[in-house]
């Protein structure tokens, strides 16, 4: 095969190269046909510079600067640009693409793995198995890929199916899947998302229906659609609308829903939660207010402050904070009342009004009354009652046989 070689500042015209092509600075090279193309049977080097003003093949590309390919450009092998760019304002297909500065892809790109230094932009499809850029990476296409490593900002425009995203900046996808999720500020999807764990260090937003696994936030989470999970753990707040549904859900300031918790295990929150709807858990600890329709747990319920609820509190064991305030009615065999707390109706065999406590009804087998505490309803039980001194009872305790329900 014979080598073709272009000297620096010229134009021109090529239709096949049997061999490679070594074009010096600021050339441009024209194709044959319709559309214009130049066919390469070898290798491209280019000095840099270089305009493409055709559809253009190769079994490699190797550039010292910026290249530019005004159609198609497909590569068999590798391309490598050194300290430049370069754009394509067709198709991009390689095997290998290697570029320092900035990688612009027209329409889609096809590649096995792609390092840009900078930014890299595809307006089409993005097929690619390893992506690494230092920069940002944009696309307005749908992405597949096994892993994408961004230092700075991703932004896709259409769905996705992931196995690996890291992201060191701020993360925005439309939806679809991802396997694993890693990014040090910002996560959003703005479509239903699957996936399988979400690492976020600041705020991740997801919209519709979205289900996956393990969920780990910095600062704040919030769904706006129902959210189907194993575990959540988030330093900050909840924030969501529609149904939280999944096994366990750590976090430490507070949780807003728009709709219901239910959850296979444990409900753990810090400070306030505040529920439209109901919570089903094992065990619900929340050390601030909880306020919800309905609360129902298998296990044992314990609140720090107030209980606010219209249908009530059901559980195996039922704890109240000293100074704690509750509405609604608390069903539950164990009941403990903290000092000074006031609450209202209470069913359960075993309950215990702590000192200088308030209640209304109190309906249980076995009951304790410290001092200090008022009954302003009626006290029934059937097997037992105890109680210190100084106690104000509306009416007078009475033993029955069968408590309401």
């Amino acid at each position: 095969m014979n080598n073709t070689s272009i000297p620096a500042r010229s134009t021109l015209t090529l239709d096949i190269v049997n061999g490679d092509l070594e074009i010096g600075k600021h050339v441009t090279v024209k194709g044959t046909g319709s559309p214009p193309t130049v066919r390469v049977d070898g290798a491209i080097y280019c000095e840099g510079h270089n305009t493409f003003e055709c559809n253009l093949s190769a079994k490699e590309l190797n550039a010292e600067d910026s290249v530019t390919v005004q159609g198609d450009l497909e590569i068999a092998g590798d391309i490598e640009v050194e300290d430049g760019r370069l754009e394509v304002f067709g198709k991009l297909t390689a095997r290998d693409i290697d570029v320092d500065n900035g990688v612009y892809v027209n329409k889609d790109l096809t590649a096995d793995e792609i390092e840009v230094g900078g930014n890299l932009r595809v307006d089409g499809n993005t097929r690619v198995e390893d992506i690494e850029v230092g920069g940002t990476f944009e696309t307005q296409g749908e992405v597949t890929a096994d892993t994408i490593e961004v230092g700075g900002r991703l932004s896709i425009a259409s769905k996705v199916d992931i196995k690996s995203l890291d992201v060191g900046g701020t993360a925005t996808v439309a939806g679809g899947r991802i396997r694993e999720i890693d990014v040090g500020g910002t996560f959003q999807s703005k479509g239903p998302l699957e996936f399988e764990e979400i690492d976020v260090g600041g705020t991740v937003e997801l919209s519709g229906k979205s289900k996956g696994g393990d969920i780990e936030v910095g600062g704040l989470l919030k769904a706006d659609g129902n959210l189907e999970f194993e575990q959540i753990d988030v330093g900050g707040k909840v924030e969501m609308k529609g149904l939280a549904q999944g096994s366990d859900m750590e976090v430490g300031g507070t949780v807003d829903i728009d709709g219901s918790i239910k959850l296979e295990e444990t409900l753990e929150v810090g400070g306030r939660v505040d529920v439209s709807a109901e919570i089903v858990a094992r065990n619900i600890e929340i050390g601030g207010a909880l306020r919800a329709r309905k609360v129902t747990a298998e296990e044992q319920v314990e609140v720090g402050g107030s209980i606010n609820t219209g249908e009530g509190v059901t559980a195996r064991s039922v704890e109240i904070a000293n100074g704690g305030k509750v509405q609604g009615p608390i069903r539950a065999e164990e009941i403990a009342v903290g000092r000074h707390a006031e609450v209202e109706d209470l069913y359960g065999k075993s309950i215990v009004l702590g000192n200088g406590a308030t209640a209304n009804n109190v309906y249980g087998e076995e009951v304790v009354i410290e001092s200090h505490c008022r009954v302003n309803g009626e006290l029934q039980y059937t097997d037992e009652l105890r109680q210190g001194g100084d106690i104000s009872f509306a009416q007078p305790p009475k033993k029955v046989t069968s408590l309401p329900t």
